[in-house]
């Protein structure tokens, strides 16, 4: 995200400029040369951009550490030029991959970027939907067991779950039926949480549990406890926004996606994509 921190950086990135030999041409662009090609600052911005926000000072610490990683970069890059490695089979099927990839993406977000933002009444009725993300959010400090069972297993531990009072408790009685189980806390608010666990978890009172079954693991999730931090519309507003936002973007990805596979011509010739699976291409 480009800000006033990006243009405080024009002055740092012209004092950082390199230039070789007496008669080398300035230019404000380049930041540094190594064995005569340049390394601009457009380069060394697009790459803070990626960082998010950061203070001057850190903006300071970060453009001499990406200038740095870019000067070994292109001695790296040069001597494995000498050494032939860009004619690598692999080498060129990376390279290839990674400018597939490239312009897929590039192409995927000028696409979706003419999503129109939602209104601001779009906004405040997100707002009212969804109490537990705003008026009643909640931040949850919770237990988390992860269990090795079988469906055997399950109603005997649901079971010992129900007459257990502690935590503790239930631990020394997995350990004693020699079930695996590895244990977490952690501490999340409730924008940070699927929201069909939220649903769940927002209902529930501290010393409460609730499960699930996977793949053979079975998860028992302790609610320690939940203090309210509500959230106002003032508040949520950009939050909602760049969600709603972000959400038509994937809604439009999908059509294009859709789009793209009805207008081309495709042929699985292997048995990598099972018929089932391509017919949902």
């Amino acid at each position: 995200m480009r800000s006033n921190t990006l243009h405080w950086m024009g002055a740092t990135l012209l004092a950082m400029t390199v230039t070789v030999g007496c008669g080398d041409h300035h230019d404000s662009r380049v930041a540094a040369r190594v064995n005569g090609h340049a390394i601009r600052s457009d380069q060394i911005d697009q790459a803070l951009s990626g960082l998010g926000h950061l203070s001057p000072e850190q903006t300071q610490r970060a453009t001499g550490q990406l200038l740095r990683a870019m000067v070994e970069e292109r001695l790296l890059e040069r001597e494995a030029i000498k050494r032939g490695i860009d004619r690598d089979p692999q080498v060129v099927q990376a390279l290839d991959a990674e400018r597939r990839q490239i312009l897929a993406q590039s192409y995927l977000e000028r696409q979706t970027a003419r999503v129109a933002k939602p209104t601001e009444a779009e906004i405040a009725e997100y707002f009212q939907k969804n109490p537990a993300l705003f008026a009643q959010r909640r931040v949850y400090r919770l237990q988390e067991l992860s269990i090795q069972a079988t469906p055997a297993d399950l109603a005997a531990i649901r079971r010992a779950l129900s007459r257990v009072q502690k935590l503790g408790d239930l631990m020394l009685w997995l350990k004693a039926q020699n079930l695996p189980t590895q244990a977490a806390q952690s501490t999340k608010p409730a924008e940070q949480l699927p929201m069909e666990l939220l649903s769940r978890l927002s209902g529930m009172h501290p010393g409460q549990a609730l499960d699930s079954m996977q793949d053979g693991r079975l998860s028992i999730l302790f609610l320690i406890d939940a203090r309210s931090e509500p959230r106002t519309l003032g508040q949520a507003r950009d939050d909602i926004e760049r969600y709603l936002t972000n959400a038509r973007k994937h809604e439009a990805a999908l059509v294009l996606s859709k789009q793209l596979h009805d207008q081309a011509k495709i042929e699985y010739l292997s048995d990598y994509v099972k018929k089932t699976d391509a017919g949902r291409q």
